[in-house]
């Protein structure tokens, strides 16, 4: 069975592991850099991205994630998991992990009272899937390498580069786990390839 990982810091853990557990694969809260050997893949949860940053630094977190990336293991960001795993945010010089080349806007949908819900299409999940959008980044754009999934109106809300997965929404917080399951496959796949 394949583990995923949800980086238990801050943020919507619960409703990540309910969504991990319905997609077939055992779920795991990491709260500490040793559990991140024992994952098939890790996601990011949404939250607020600064205060995200802010306990990576302080339990050691930072390079132990970028190590996890650098494997190439799966890593899925929801919402401020997308701001750390991008490599450009605007008006910000630094990245936070900096693996995906995309470039991000943070809180671009707007602040908390312009929360709102889209039906979307997501390219290898499905359609009228309804995405959760709160408080919500955008990709302003993508280099060649990045695949785009799902788009509302004419901005960017999901990603996906290599074994890395980014949505502007979240997916856990609706009972439809086709985003998350799809996470769970690409877990797989990776995890069969290193086997052969």
């Amino acid at each position: 069975m394949i583990t995923i990982g949800v980086l238990g810091l801050q943020g919507a853990v619960r409703e990540h592991v309910k969504a991990i557990e319905a997609s077939g694969a055992k779920a795991v809260v990491v709260k500490k850099v040793e559990q991140l050997a024992e994952l098939d893949g890790l996601i990011l949860p949404g939250g607020e991205s600064t205060t995200m940053r802010r306990l990576i630094d302080k339990y050691g977190f930072m390079e132990p994630l970028r190590q996890f990336a650098k494997e190439e293991k799966p890593m899925f960001g929801t919402c401020a998991g997308m701001i750390l795993l991008a490599k450009h945010l605007v008006g910000y010089n630094e990245p936070h992990i900096g693996v995906m080349d995309i470039t991000v806007e943070r809180n671009a949908f707007g602040r908390q009272r312009e929360s709102f819900e889209a039906a979307l299409s997501i390219k290898g999940a499905g359609e009228e899937f309804i995405g959760v959008f709160i408080r919500a980044p955008y990709v302003v754009s993508v280099d060649d390498n990045v695949e785009v999934l799902s788009v509302h109106g004419d901005r960017i809300v999901a990603v996906r580069q290599g074994n890395f997965l980014a949505t502007s929404f979240h997916p856990e917080v609706t009972d439809d786990h086709r985003v998350t399951a799809y996470f769970v496959g690409m877990a797989e796949e990776a995890k069969a390839k290193k086997v052969v």
